[in-house]
């Protein structure tokens, strides 16, 4: 989104991920790289999830997959996990459901969407996701959902209470 000047994540094609994580592994000689499915190329069915999956793997040559969602992916991550491959969920802030969640807002401030959250985390571990990214969680729901896991967390504006971070430099320089 940041890098092709796109006004949300929603626009971004396989092609254009596949590039760009091509890229990444072709220098990344000890980093750990996740390919971030786009939209649509994993929730319209599951076979479609683990052949877009598979293209990460095969042209990309990534570690693992990123996908947003929680009990609702379960299914899906099973299947891809199951195909032999890594997956990294991601709850809270989704941002290929931006409009459905009324903009760029905190997820889980609220005790009923705190538990959503928390299943979710269950969920996706239990489906067997390596990991889970936690965004734009409150601080102390985030602590919770990374001590109930077994896998780590990776937090982005969801306090230190994760296992670890990320930080997007565009962000912090505004670009």
């Amino acid at each position: 989104m940041v890098l092709l000047g796109q006004e949300s994540t929603v626009s971004v094609t396989m092609e254009e991920m596949l590039i760009h994580c091509r890229s990444v592994t072709r220098g990344a000689e000890y980093a750990f790289v996740v390919g971030d499915m786009p939209f649509l190329s994993y929730n319209v069915s599951i076979p479609e999830a683990i052949q877009n999956a598979g293209r990460f793997f095969k042209e990309a040559n990534v570690d693992a997959i990123k996908l947003e969602g929680g009990v609702e992916m379960a299914n899906t991550v099973r299947a891809i996990t199951n195909a032999g491959m890594a997956v990294v969920g991601h709850i809270g802030f989704t941002p290929q459901s931006v409009a459905q969640l009324g903009g760029y807002r905190i997820q889980g401030k609220k005790a009923d969407s705190a538990v959503s959250l928390y299943q979710d985390a269950l969920a996706l571990q239990e489906a067997g996701a390596i990991a889970i990214v936690l965004e734009m969680v409150p601080a102390k729901v985030a602590e919770a959902i990374s001590n109930a896991l077994s896998i780590p967390t990776i937090g982005i504006g969801a306090g230190v209470g994760c296992d670890g971070q990320v930080l997007v430099f565009h962000d912090l320089l505004g670009l």
